[in-house]
């Protein structure tokens, strides 16, 4: 390759576009032939049919290029995130770290891997080995397998090597840990100010069994670490120290870093990106992850170029970057065949979601002793849920509806849904408050009520109805600290529709919940392991 070819190898694009190519990205490859492309869902996802002809579409641009085949990568993370709207839809990791599970997690890792291959995907951005310590953690929460980091090692081992098994890379993230931070580097940059010793027996630890199974790639942090840089630490993307000195020296870590999407906040955008760029390259970092923007690819292609042309991006440690990310895609080519698109949602993977979604059900308490619930025909119940909003950017969850109202209604068939917005105001709860009072039993769902208060006032005020009320989480445990009070409490760990029949079934005595809390509820419950 020449020198353009080298550097175009360590580019990721992205661009908007699900029928065809659009101008912008054709033009893109034709300029800095880049090593592949990241899809996300409201750029390029309608449907699987449409999915897998678009990359067959851009695989075939590479080839007419004379290019290596793409990298073509998503995050498919179950859960939360789930760039492939249209797959399986697994509970998630922090749904995993409740069934204690490590032969789910690999199972997991297995639909995940062979869905993403039937449609031409070969990248997943997952697993995530973040040791979720913070309950204020805005971006990471469910996407932890939970707050103990043996076994977060031990489920992203698993799920490494079910990806892998189906001849798709799995991608680390993120190094060197996301999980206790309160800040979102989608936005801002954050630091973490640990010791050595603690980063060594908490955070690294999930990495250290990552690379024990051989994770193809790892996924770098926007975030600063006080007790390795200093201070006026970097994000971890720009750190020579701790991509090339700790992962790579240290570590022994063989496989190819690719970065976190650049265009987030935590890394300096417009023309300071060249900076960045280069600096992220400069500290051992193999794929960078660039945005759709034709500006960015162009900055950050020539910012590179002009530091191997000068000598400050060395000529022997970018041939060993390029080297790298050429033996993934040799491995990659061992799996020629594409499994046909009859596996998603294939009976077989919706039996893995809904074994996951039932053996992580968690019961916190039952002090009323509600439960198995047991109503008469004419009972009313309500289900009250906030309407799912994306959180963070790294988040799917407006995409969703709910279900836990239709899926109790397979029990007990006296039930009205009220969807209320995700922070209701005093005057529409004041509303329902009034409208509730005919019912018999209120079942309250709740995502992330331990940071957003609103939800919790309601259901705070309406324990003054003297009706019986069970409160099911839906995305993270925390929310019982903000309704101590309630005295039937489970959790689910997901919005997604397995989970929801999974709540209805243990609700009503059909399935023992024996799902473990996988991270403590401040203040209330500590998490056993």
């Amino acid at each position: 390759m020449n020198l353009e070819q080298l550097i175009g190898q360590k580019l990721l694009f992205a661009f908007h576009g699900k029928e065809t190519l659009s101008p912008e990205i054709i033009q893109a490859f034709k300029n800095y032939q880049p090593s592949g492309i990241t899809l996300f869902r409201h750029l390029n996802i309608d449907s699987p049919n449409q999915v897998r002809a678009l990359n067959e579409a851009l695989q075939s641009q590479a080839q007419a290029l004379n290019l290596p085949a793409l990298l073509i990568a998503a995050d498919q993370e179950g859960g939360q995130l789930m760039a492939i709207g249209d797959g399986t839809p697994l509970p998630g990791n922090m749904a995993l770290g409740a069934a204690r599970s490590t032969e789910l997690a690999r199972e997991a890792g297995e639909v995940l891997g062979r869905e993403m291959r039937a449609l031409g995907v070969n990248v997943n951005y997952a697993p995530c080995a973040d040791v979720n310590i913070n309950p204020q953690n805005p971006v990471v929460g469910v996407r932890s397998f939970g707050e103990n980091q043996n076994l977060v090692a031990e489920l992203t081992a698993a799920m490494i090597e079910g990806i892998q098994s189906q001849g798709v890379a799995a991608t680390v993230k993120h190094f060197p840990g996301h999980g206790d931070t309160a800040s979102d580097s989608h936005h801002g940059f954050g630091t973490v100010a640990h010791s050595l010793e603690r980063f060594h027996a908490v955070e690294l630890v999930p990495f250290r069994a990552a690379i024990q199974a051989d994770a193809k790639m790892m996924m770098t942090a926007h975030l600063g670490v006080t007790s390795i840089d200093g201070p006026d630490a970097p994000p971890a993307t720009l750190s020579k120290k701790i991509l090339t000195d700790l992962l790579r020296d240290e570590l022994k870590y063989q496989g190819v870093v690719i970065t976190d999407a650049l265009d987030m906040r935590a890394i300096r955008q417009g023309e300071l990106l060249r900076e960045d760029a280069l600096r992220s390259a400069q500290s051992g970092a193999d794929l960078l992850l660039v945005t759709s923007d034709p500006e960015d690819q162009k900055r950050v292609y020539e910012s590179l170029l002009q530091g191997a042309q000068n000598g400050n991006l060395p000529s022997a440690e970018l041939q060993k970057s390029v080297s790298r990310i050429l033996r993934l895609k040799e491995w990659l080519a061992q799996f020629p065949n594409t499994p046909d698109l009859s596996v998603i949602q294939s009976a077989a993977h919706l039996q893995v979601a809904n074994k996951i979604a039932e053996r992580s059900i968690t019961l916190v308490r039952d002090q009323a002793k509600l439960l198995p619930l047991k109503l008469e025909a004419q009972k009313k119940i309500a289900v009250i849920i906030p309407k799912p909003l994306d959180l963070t950017p790294a988040d799917t969850s407006s995409y969703i509806t709910p279900k836990l109202a239709d899926s109790i209604r397979q029990y007990h068939a006296n039930v009205d849904e009220f969807i209320i917005p995700f922070a209701p105001s005093e005057n529409e709860i004041a509303n329902l408050l009034l409208q509730l009072e005919k019912y018999d039993l209120l079942i309250f769902g709740t995502i992330n009520a331990y940071a957003e208060r609103k939800q919790a006032d309601l259901i705070n005020q309406s324990l003054r109805l003297n009706i019986p009320l069970i409160v099911v989480a839906m995305r993270l445990p925390y929310d019982l600290a903000a309704v101590p009070h309630v005295s039937t409490y489970l959790c689910t760990y997901s919005i997604l529709e397995p989970s929801m029949q999974a709540a209805a079934k243990a609700l009503f005595g059909h399935n023992p919940m024996t799902g473990q809390l996988p991270v403590s509820i401040p203040g209330m419950v500590e998490a056993k392991f």
